[in-house]
Formats: structure tokens, C-alpha cells, sequence
């Protein structure tokens, strides 16, 4: 199989399986969205949309936000982790917003990544979200998938992304961002992996990969 085919493999499998993509952090508008994805760094999507509408009731626009202290918003987020800088973040961010950008969600890349707390990753799911910007986000699950299924060496999530833009369409990036994150974290996790559920790796994947799992589920059974 040449990698193009590889590719297509890949876009054809996750259409099938993900006709219908589940949006995983709820949020009804950019800010919200903004706010969930800035909450969601080294937290799960689950305990996020526990989380949110405690807050959201309480300010779900930045002139609202900003009313609040940094402490009241730590301490309603607090269940999500790391809520010092997550409460700096979200009060900081609502303040840039309406000083620099009217109160509004800036739609680029450039003016999102100079918010306090956000990311390059968290700019890309905003405008891919929330904006319907073609972006590929590379999270985790993502990260994982490409090396298994021999698209990027692995190295690092800049090269990961760089290499997911170089092979997939650019109209294809939003929709196979989350259909990559939903197959990683349903048929090809870190931890508990069943190989003969997932079968773009089984199909595609890296033959070292494959090989160390045959080797390790040898040595377990």
C-alpha cells in the first residue's frame, strides 16, 4: 500500500465509523468553547463538561468573567487541575478580549496564541471549532496514532501536525481531528490496547509497533 493509499484508508475507515462527529467539550458559542478547551489541558473532556456549567452560570461571556476574582473562578474550577493558572488564564484572557478585540473571540491563530494560557493547540481547536477554519489540532491521541500508523516519526507534536497538514486534504483536517481523537480513544488507547479491534493499525500500522505488541502479549500470555 503506497502511503497515499494509507491516507485514504485512513479519511474512508473514520467516515464509516464517524459519519455523525460528537463535538467533545459542550459550548453554545467561541468564548465558551475557548474557555472549555483552555480547561481541558491535562484534564479529561468528562470532568470539563462536569465543571463548566458551574461556571457558565456565572459568567458565560468575558464582561461577566471579569466581574468574577481569580480566586472564585480557581475555586469553581478546581475539580479540572491545575486551577492557579487555569483561573489567571480564563481571567486574564476575558480582560485581553474586551480591551483589545470588543469582547469577541479573535478568528486567527496569531491574536489567539497572545491570550494568556493558550496554546497553539488550543488556538487550533478554537478556530477549527468554533470558526470552521481548517486546522489540524494535535493532541494526544493523535500524536500516538500517526507514529502506530507509520504517517510521522513521533518525534514531537510540531512535526506530528506538520506531517497530518502534508498528507491529509485541507478540507478533510477538522472533521479527521476529532474522528482521530474519538478511534484513539475508543480502538487504539495508550493503555489497554486490543489490536484486533483496531484495525487501521492492523491494517497500516508500524511493523515495530506491531511487532512489539505481538511480542509483549506473547510474554503475558
Amino acid at each position: 500500500m503506497t502511503k497515499q493509499e494509507k491516507v485514504q484508508f485512513v479519511i474512508d475507515t473514520l467516515e464509516n465509523i464517524y459519519p455523525e462527529i460528537p463535538i467533545p467539550l459542550d459550548h453554545k458559542d467561541p468564548y465558551t468553547l475557548l474557555i472549555a478547551v483552555l480547561m481541558s489541558a491535562q484534564s479529561t473532556d468528562v470532568r470539563v463538561n462536569q465543571i463548566t456549567p458551574l461556571l457558565f452560570e456565572k459568567a458565560d461571556n468575558p464582561y461577566d468573567m471579569v466581574k468574577l476574582t481569580v480566586e472564585e473562578i480557581r475555586d469553581i474550577i478546581r475539580p479540572v487541575g491545575l486551577s492557579p493558572m487555569k483561573s489567571k488564564g480564563i481571567h486574564g484572557l476575558s480582560q485581553i478580549l474586551i480591551d483589545k478585540h470588543n469582547g469577541k473571540v479573535p478568528q486567527n491563530l496569531e491574536d489567539l496564541e497572545e491570550l494568556p494560557a493558550v496554546g497553539h493547540k488550543t488556538a487550533s481547536v478554537v478556530i477549527s471549532q468554533a470558526f470552521g477554519i481548517p486546522a489540524f489540532p494535535v493532541d494526544t491521541h493523535i500524536h500516538r496514532l500517526m507514529y502506530r500508523w507509520n504517517l510521522s516519526n513521533g518525534k514531537n507534536v510540531v512535526q506530528t501536525e506538520r506531517d497530518a497538514k502534508r498528507l491529509f486534504p485541507k478540507e478533510k483536517w477538522n472533521d479527521l481531528h476529532l474522528q482521530i481523537i474519538w478511534y484513539g480513544r475508543e480502538y487504539c488507547p495508550a493503555r489497554g490496547w486490543d489490536l484486533e479491534k483496531d484495525i487501521i493499525t492492523k491494517t497500516i500500522g508500524r511493523k515495530t509497533v506491531i511487532n512489539e505488541y505481538l511480542k509483549a502479549k506473547k510474554t503475558r500470555s
